[in-house]
């Protein structure tokens, strides 16, 4: 039944844009590359369900997503961060009214090789290195070895998340950016995939594409406070200081499949499959 779910999401990649807001029987979605293997098992539980329903996942990153709603390439937008007020105005431009929903949330978690003796980082210390100003591990308690630093692209919802609660540390006014050469690479998967093979590397994306290839790096608030792993307790409890919420955008309020869909997403069973893609469910 996997496979033919898979099957049918592949089919669909190619034909779903074309039905987006029109048949009555599809559903396009599009965003957050964090949220793709969520969307997709969703859809896949869906479909297998309802065998007279086809739901088309695509990831991209969050900005796409939204580029998606407001062009009416799509149907709902998943995205790991808040819509932006110039990204309401363009939709609002095109009587598009993006309308949130909340359906989990999502420890992100700061990776580096197995091999890398560093475990354990405070937030100033990752700002640190994701700007620049600490350079080699050894200032962290590594070896002498340059940092190799990862990034999710710009348009990337994670990226923006890091960017403003991690570099900028929530304020407004600040103008920290990630160091000039830092690799920004399109997927989660190609972060991880980076840092599996290179010893010196180090970057972010959601918990749940940390694999036994990467190590995850402790995080505290600063050097008073106690070090916490990005586990699902510690995401529900607020122990672990990068987190933050997962999202679908809707145009208005969603009717027809399009409600459907997101009612099972807010379902027991659909909350079910945000545990075991090891996401935060946000009912129980």
């Amino acid at each position: 039944m996997f496979k033919k779910g898979l099957f049918i999401l592949v089919m669909l990649m190619f034909t779903a844009s074309a039905f987006a807001g029109q048949g009555k029987n599809s559903i396009q979605i599009k965003g957050s590359d964090t949220m793709v293997n969520l969307g997709q098992a969703w859809a896949e539980k869906d479909m297998e369900k309802n065998p007279g329903e086809f739901i088309a996942v695509t990831g991209g990153g969050s900005g796409t997503g939204f580029s998606s709603l407001i062009s009416g390439t799509c149907d709902i937008a998943m995205s790991s961060r808040n819509i932006k007020e110039k990204e309401i105005g363009l939709a609002n431009k095109k009587s598009v009214n993006p309308n949130e929903i909340k359906v989990a949330l999502d420890g992100l978690a700061v990776v580096v090789n197995p091999g890398n003796a560093v475990d354990r980082l405070t937030l100033g210390q990752l700002a640190g290195i994701f700007t620049g100003r600490i350079s080699n591990w050894k200032e962290v308690g590594g070896k002498d070895k340059k940092i190799v630093v990862l990034s999710r692209e710009v348009n990337s919802g994670t990226h923006v998340y890091f960017k403003e609660h991690v570099l900028r540390k929530n304020d407004p006014d600040s103008k920290e950016e990630f160091l000039p050469s830092a690799l920004m690479l399109s997927s989660s998967q190609a972060i991880a995939d980076e840092v599996a093979g290179n010893s010196a590397a180090i970057g972010y994306y959601g918990m749940g594409y940390v694999s036994k290839k990467q190590k995850a790096i402790f995080i505290a608030k600063d050097e008073k406070s106690e070090y916490e792993a990005p586990t699902i307790e510690n995401v529900v409890s607020g122990k672990y200081p990068i987190s933050r919420p997962l999202l679908l955008y809707t145009n208005g309020a969603p009717q027809g499949l399009v409600k459907k869909f997101v009612d099972f997403v807010l379902s027991k069973e659909g909350q079910d499959i945000v545990l075991a893609t090891d996401f935060v469910p946000i009912k129980k």
